[in-house]
């Protein structure tokens, strides 16, 4: 007990400078993985290449649209180099497509994220969100769920010349909020969230429910290692 009380109360001295949270989307707040999986077998069908289950799926994703249609085209989480860039650009094109038709319809939010969220923000934190995704598609998304009003801040994949694990987003989302990194905390459930964090001198949450291709988001050392979103809490209040 004594331990555990020494450990809670490091934690509340380590979040005491804290004030902003910088969340991931994709593994993060969303499973958003039945409907990329299906647009891009939708792509992969248009090519007469074979298609993929959606677990197979769940472990190309994190770094984007982009490298999501390459590892398709591949079959493979190692890209192979078979075709040229304006071929994969017209691939992108048509998941991008269907995509959109989709509409989100089979993308839901991970439990516990609504009032954590909620929370956060009525404690007085900063939220924002720092994702791989196109930035088309944040809004209608977040939308979707009524959390899109919680965000002061949001960073697609393509806001910037550079995305996770890039260190560029974190640190483009401290000058933008006027905090500082030490005021930060990244949360995310993939390798490119923690190590952009370590790379920013951010502190980082790491959930071990998401997208991390199969390995164990503890691997990378994250501050904090949580197995439910709605922990957050505890480090917070």
């Amino acid at each position: 007990m004594l331990c555990l009380s020494h450990e809670l109360a490091n934690q509340k001295f380590v979040m005491q400078e804290i004030n902003t949270f910088f969340f991931d989307l994709d593994g993060t707040l969303v499973d958003s993985v039945p409907d990329l999986a299906t647009a891009l077998n939708q792509t992969l069908n248009d090519y007469q290449l074979p298609t993929y289950n959606e677990q197979t799926i769940r472990h190309w994703v994190g770094n984007g649209a982009r490298v999501l249609v390459e590892r398709g085209l591949s079959g493979n989480a190692k890209i192979r180099h078979h075709y040229t860039s304006n071929e994969i650009d017209a691939a992108l094109e048509k998941f991008l497509f269907y995509y959109r038709t989709l509409d989100t319809k089979s993308t839901v939010l991970y439990d516990g994220v609504f009032a954590t969220l909620h929370a956060l923000k009525e404690q007085g934190f900063t939220l924002a969100l720092i994702t791989n995704k196109p930035s088309e598609f944040i809004e209608p998304i977040l939308s979707s769920f009524s959390i899109f009003s919680l965000f002061s801040l949001t960073i697609g994949g393509d806001s910037l010349p550079e995305k996770k694990p890039s260190s560029l987003p974190l640190v483009h989302a401290c000058e933008k909020l006027g905090v500082s990194p030490s005021q930060c905390v990244m949360v995310g459930d993939s390798k490119n969230d923690i190590v952009a964090a370590k790379a920013a001198n951010i502190k980082s949450i790491g959930l071990t429910y998401g997208y991390n291709y199969g390995e164990s988001i503890a691997k990378y050392k994250p501050n904090w290692v949580f197995d439910d979103f709605e922990e957050i809490l505890t480090l917070a209040s």
